[in-house]
């Protein structure tokens, strides 16, 4: 998979392409919890960047035919 975010981009919660992931109010869930996409945290701005976004997504990656295996 190529990616589905830009790398070198920083992703603020505002942008409407961290909706391919999940709504905001999921994503606060997510980071209270210790869950989802690695992200930074600088004052009261979360940001995202495109590559740990792209790693956490191909993490969450399931194939059907390794499934069929176990």
């Amino acid at each position: 998979m190529s990616g589905l975010f830009e790398n070198d981009r920083n992703y603020l919660l505002a942008d409407a392409e961290l909706e391919i992931i999940a709504d905001r109010d999921k994503l606060a869930q997510w980071r209270h919890k210790g869950f989802g996409p690695a992200y930074y945290k600088i004052g009261r701005k979360i940001i995202y960047r495109g590559c740990d976004l792209n790693a956490w997504v191909e993490a969450q990656k399931i194939d059907p035919g390794k499934m069929r295996a176990l």
